[in-house]
């Protein structure tokens, strides 16, 4: 059961990684610059910090499952 859980855990942490990832922009738009979305957020600097925060956190969420996985699977 526990191996279940921590398998979903990883796979909803990929996905959302991935996700965050391309939302990053190489000039450093990213999503500040999808149009009136841009209006929301006080810079695009704080909008890449923000969306910089919570991509890390989802590769830690990542890499955490895979060790716990790889421990519970040994």
């Amino acid at each position: 059961m526990a191996t279940k859980v921590f398998y979903l855990i990883q796979i909803l942490s990929a996905i959302l990684s991935v996700f965050l990832i391309l939302l990053h922009s190489p000039k450093g738009d990213g999503m500040a610059s999808i149009g009136a979305a841009s209006q929301l957020f006080a810079s695009q600097k704080s909008t890449e910090k923000g969306l910089n925060k919570v991509t890390y956190f989802f590769v830690g969420v990542f890499v955490l499952s895979t060790f716990v996985l790889g421990f519970i699977l040994k």
